[in-house]
């Protein structure tokens, strides 16, 4: 990120599609057109691994931190790329656009990738299949058994399986592989599926001058490949139960903090073996995206650790994680760490010497401007640093629209002018406060498209510290319009951030 540059944020599942989730197909293509023809260098969005509705579906809640989650997977492309016939993906009951239909659409897409499979087991053309299992060796075989482990023992965590298996004996994992071949491979096969389609859309979209901005949850599931294959990088006792969990303090989302229940790391047992895994994480991620958004960044600074038998995150303390040791590991194995450090929260100066020393731009979000000293505050556009990226809200926000009329306090209303420094109307607002960052010293500014859009409350994305009613908001198919498209970019060229 050199010059002034702009992007949009919006994340798979809320594209349109026929298939009840946002998926890789036609519309993704059609969305990257969009940006590109309203002048944007990026496309943000959040991560792509594979979610569970025990959690809400959230996509920063996966049970691998590298495979793909299947729910993106398009089946108008399976059908394209001859993996599928037109009649495998008619839908007998249409699904209902602008929201995601989660298990309706899970269902639909098991099914397919049944038929998929089957019909690639006929054709025998392996070469490229067989390429893909080698390359991806590192992670997929244990990803591919801990799915099929699960799966036969209907869907308890890795913790309650027979002692064999749960422990990783190799017997018992060699007795498994054997008995369980077939299905091994087709969950395998279904991942291929994944990256084929995925590798393709990003190309498509550098071709047309789109970079993705991909999203890294620091953390995993303790019901994760991850936990069992590794549970030593834990902090986990011998019997597999978790001693201690992650969360935040008391912060702008929640009076008590939030107890997010993923297992910490054991940063000295990582240590010992050279941060290995993060390093083949992080080559892995780049290999999918362009830039890396780092979420809770603060996290290899200090995190907030709560002991796992308590259930308010109050009663957490902080604990000081590998600081520059671990990035001058990445530096050594990367030439370029084109990373963006998620560092909202409660920001202590350790966090903000890490990322000095290794040159990660940090984020402003408009939206935390209205509140304390104005002058002071790090989120109001007249303060901002050339070296960020600027964002009008996150998934975790309302939209602008939707704070103004759902959320904001009088002295948050009354703050808005002596903030934006120009006078606004309530029906315009989004548009005004998308000036405002542009025309601000932010290196970078992601909008979310549903401020674009100008959509209220209906529009947001996930309400942190709840589980139901997030992650499901999608973009009516006709949203994308020439007459939007005109309008962004007009702002675009003004501020001198188009990519055109």
């Amino acid at each position: 990120m050199h010059k002034r540059n702009s992007g949009i944020l919006l994340h798979i599942t809320s594209l349109p599609s026929k298939y009840g989730i946002g998926d890789m197909g036609s519309f993704a293509y059609a969305f990257v057109d969009f940006a590109a023809s309203a002048g944007q260098s990026f496309w943000q969005i959040l991560p792509i691994n594979p979610t569970d509705g025990i959690n809400g579906n959230s996509p920063y809640s996966c049970y691998s931190a590298f495979a793909g989650n299947p729910l993106l997977i398009s089946p108008e492309m399976l059908v394209i790329e001859g993996f599928l016939r037109a009649s495998d993906v008619n839908v007998a009951t249409a699904f209902v656009d602008g929201r995601v239909e989660y298990t309706r659409a899970g269902a639909f897409k098991e099914r397919i990738f049944n038929t998929a499979f089957q019909l690639f087991q006929k054709r025998g053309d392996r070469e490229e299949f067989d390429s893909f299992v080698h390359d991806q060796h590192y992670w997929l075989e244990d990803y591919a058994l801990f799915t099929v482990i699960k799966a036969t023992q209907a869907g308890r965590g890795w913790n309650e399986w027979p002692e064999g298996l749960k422990n990783r004996n190799a017997k018992a994992l060699d007795e498994f592989a054997s008995r369980n071949s077939l299905e091994l491979e087709r969950v395998k096969f279904v991942q291929f599926l994944f990256f084929r389609q995925w590798h393709k859309l990003k190309g498509y979209a550098n071709s047309k001058n789109v970079s993705i901005i991909g999203d890294i949850p620091i953390y995993v599931n303790y019901d994760s490949v991850e936990v069992w294959r590794h549970p030593s990088y834990f902090k986990i006792d011998k019997q597999g139960h978790l001693q201690f969990i992650s969360g935040c303090p008391p912060d702008y989302f929640s009076r008590t903090g939030q107890r997010w229940g993923n297992p910490v790391y054991n940063w000295a047992q990582l240590k010992k073996v050279n941060y290995s895994w993060w390093v083949e994480r992080i080559a892995h991620d780049l290999k999918l995206f362009d830039y890396l958004r780092i979420d809770h960044f603060r996290g290899f600074a200090g995190f907030w650790q709560i002991p796992a038998h308590e259930k308010l995150a109050v009663f957490g303390r902080w604990v000081k994680g590998p600081g520059a040791s671990f990035f001058k590991v990445l530096a050594k194995h990367f030439k370029l760490l084109p990373i963006i450090a998620e560092d909202l929260g409660e920001i202590t100066p350790d966090v903000i010497e890490l990322m000095k020393k290794f040159g990660f731009p940090g984020m402003r979000v408009l939206l935390f401007a209205f509140n304390g000293d104005i002058n002071n505050n790090p989120h109001v556009p007249a303060n901002y640093p050339a070296h960020c990226v600027a964002y009008s809200g996150t998934h975790d926000n309302n939209t602008i629209q939707g704070w103004y009329h759902q959320e904001a306090k009088p002295h948050e209303k009354a703050n808005i002018a002596r903030v934006l420094r120009k006078k606004f109307t309530p029906r315009t607002l989004n548009w005004t406060m998308i000036e405002v960052l542009m025309h601000s010293r932010a290196q970078t500014v992601i909008i979310p498209m549903q401020d674009f859009l100008g959509l209220k409350e209906e529009g947001r994305m996930n309400t942190p510290a709840t589980k139901v009613n997030n992650w499901q908001w999608r973009l009516k198919p006709k949203a994308l319009t020439g007459r939007l498209s005109q309008k962004i970019i007009r702002i675009t060229k003004k501020t001198e951030r188009s990519s055109l």
